[in-house]
């Protein structure tokens, strides 16, 4: 009877199993850099960290990854290399993510950004390798925030990627390998660290399309961190330890921060 009565325990778990994988295995990865702060202002510390994490927004779960290809800055036209700058950090439930200390020296746009090492995904039998960027304003100078940092594949910001309000829309432009991508789907998410509970699993990512010039727009509903990721496949496979070669999915990732409208005095 006992035996008889794990059999159907077994038949009834197996299929719920299969679920929670596939749920987890359909969360959108995200690549992200995030600033302790996107503006800083005349009178205000120069001093800020940036943090190299690997997460699944929305949710917070978190997945450890390994240092960087790069890691750097593009200011006035002229990239800085900083991956020596990254230390490693904790982040979530004991996942390795990494940290950048900067310092502002002059007034202007900076754009962060990095390649990240491939990471394999066995749920989905590919490579993903996310090329991020955010853009940190300092002291006033808005200079350079379109610039193109020359990644493989990149999210050209063509709505100013900083002092956003709530229900702003952000409008921008998705490359890869130096052309505009037409229909190419953007996911959009929030970054609720699992504090948000959604109606349904369709809330938890957004997903848009680019136009025929690779043109995406998205009104941002909440304040707080909002990623873009344009989602592509590169055109070379990639070898794995089991010896075989796999599709590598490449991402443009583009990280921004809303903010609510002061209520009037």
């Amino acid at each position: 009877m006992r035996s008889k009565q794990r059999v159907i325990c077994t038949l009834i778990l197996l299929p719920l199993i299969f679920i929670f994988l596939s749920f987890s295995s359909a969360l959108a990865h995200f690549q992200a850099i995030i600033p302790s702060k996107d503006i800083v202002e005349q009178g205000s510390s120069r001093n800020i960290s940036l943090d190299v994490i690997f997460l699944h927004p929305f949710e917070g779960n978190y997945m450890s990854i390994v240092k960087p290809d790069a890691f750097g800055v593009l200011l006035n036209g002229k990239k800085y290399n900083l991956l020596n700058k990254l230390t490693t950090i904790t982040v979530g439930k004991g996942k390795r993510g990494y940290r950048c200390n900067y310092s502002i020296k002059r007034p202007g746009d900076y754009i962060f950004y990095v390649t990240p090492h491939p990471y394999f995904e066995p749920a989905e039998d590919k490579f993903i390798v996310h090329y991020t960027k955010v853009v940190v304003q300092a002291y006033g100078l808005e200079s350079g925030w379109d610039s193109e940092v020359g990644l493989k594949t990149e999210i050209i910001p063509l709505t100013r990627p900083y002092g956003i309000w709530t229900g702003n829309i952000f409008r921008g432009v998705v490359k890869a390998f130096g052309q505009p991508v037409p229909y190419c789907d953007v996911e959009v998410e929030y970054y609720a660290d699992g504090k948000i509970k959604p109606p349904a699993e369709a809330f938890v990512t957004q997903v848009i399309k680019t136009d025929r010039n690779g043109v995406f727009s998205y009104a941002c509903p909440k304040a707080g961190w909002w990623a873009f990721a344009a989602l592509n496949e590169d055109k070379k496979k990639m070898k794995y330890k089991d010896g075989r070669y796999y599709p590598v999915e490449i991402g443009a990732v583009i990280w921004i921060k809303v903010y609510d409208m002061p209520q009037q005095k």
